[in-house]
């Protein structure tokens, strides 16, 4: 289903094709930056909602013209580890909208819930499997790169949660296949640039993330790349790879089921306020992963927040692990 004989090829680099730039780009922010709502498209259902950390002018995929690609726009909040992923986003007079948005909190092993998609085909988080430019200066990538291919199983392997697939056919790879560049592939003739990314895929492998060409592996735009040494990369075949072996390869006749988690309170004090005055918000909750408050709020660790709401606000609370999500609500009344 790969190709054996089917090239490497870097889906990233230095200047601009067809007015588009090469990769998929990210921005980091501080915890101050403000949060704004996001309209959920398509994926709804298995988004992330609330308000995100998104700049007016953050960089969507394909900029200085997205055009009709994914379009992923992905945010790194530095002070408080999270990175937001939004799929096909777009923002019109300053308001985001995407089919899928995915928040993922980066001081814990967080996995969606099985069969849930992310801003990613297989559910996984995308920044996390760029090949970026300043790890290739600094002489090493540690972790695995993303890469896809034109034909995917309809199953996956965790890491990945999610198949993109009507086919069943088990000789096609399940999301989360995990491919390893052969220890006995020489890579002393190539730059020293490439080397690292080859290093990098001996040790780490790289992980099926999507539906698209035949190995192709995700990296960010950056005009310091070399271009001429990353083509050369396009010299290496899909033989000279081997798979990794998955564990369970979950299908719909085996995906895990258990229970969301149990939210046993969420409340407000005081639920009624004038304008501008604090409200905390408490909640106590089990079995739970990621915990989400909309709006205004957005993720969450701990027992409680201060909220000032400036109108008469519900509040929904949204817990989830990796069965599902659970979800209560508080109203607070502002005269």
């Amino acid at each position: 289903f790969i190709g054996s004989t089917v090239t490497l090829h870097p889906d990233f680099g230095a200047g601009t094709f067809h007015n588009q730039t090469l990769g998929i780009p990210y921005q980091v922010v501080a915890g101050s930056q403000a949060k704004v709502p996001v309209t959920l498209g398509a994926f709804f259902d298995e988004s992330d909602p609330g308000p995100e950390p998104i700049p007016s002018n953050a960089l969507i995929e394909g900029y200085p013209k997205p055009g009709n690609g994914d379009r992923h726009v992905l945010v790194l909040e530095k002070d408080g580890c999270w990175l937001y992923e939004l799929y096909n986003a777009s923002v019109k007079n300053g308001k985001w909208s995407a089919d899928s948005t995915a928040i993922w909190d980066m001081t814990i092993n967080e996995q969606r819930p099985y069969t849930w998609t992310s801003a990613d085909a297989a559910g996984l988080p995308v920044f996390v499997g760029l090949a970026r430019y300043d790890e290739v200066t600094a002489g090493a990538i540690n972790h695995a790169l993303r890469f896809t291919v034109p034909t995917s199983q309809k199953a996956f392997v965790l890491p990945a949660t999610h198949w993109a697939s009507t086919t069943t056919d088990p000789n096609a790879p399940p999301m989360g296949t995990r491919i390893r560049l052969k220890a006995s592939f020489n890579i002393s003739g190539y730059p020293a640039d490439d080397q690292v990314i080859l290093t990098a895929m001996k040790k780490y492998g790289m992980i099926l993330a999507d539906n698209g060409s035949a190995i192709f592996i995700s990296g960010v735009p950056d005009d310091r790349w070399n271009n001429t040494n990353l083509n050369l990369l396009k010299n290496i075949t899909a033989s000279n790879f081997e798979v990794v072996q998955m564990g369970t390869i979950y299908t719909p006749a085996n995906v895990p089921t258990g229970p969301s988690p149990t939210i046993s309170s969420f409340t407000a004090n005081p639920t009624s306020v004038t304008a501008g005055s604090p409200v905390t918000l408490s909640w106590s909750v089990s079995n739970s992963t990621y915990n989400i408050i909309d709006p205004q709020v957005g993720p969450v660790r701990g027992t409680q927040i201060v909220v000032t709401p400036t109108a008469t606000t519900t509040y929904t609370f949204y817990s989830t692990n990796q069965f599902g999500r659970t979800t209560a609500t508080v109203t607070v009344t502002v005269h």
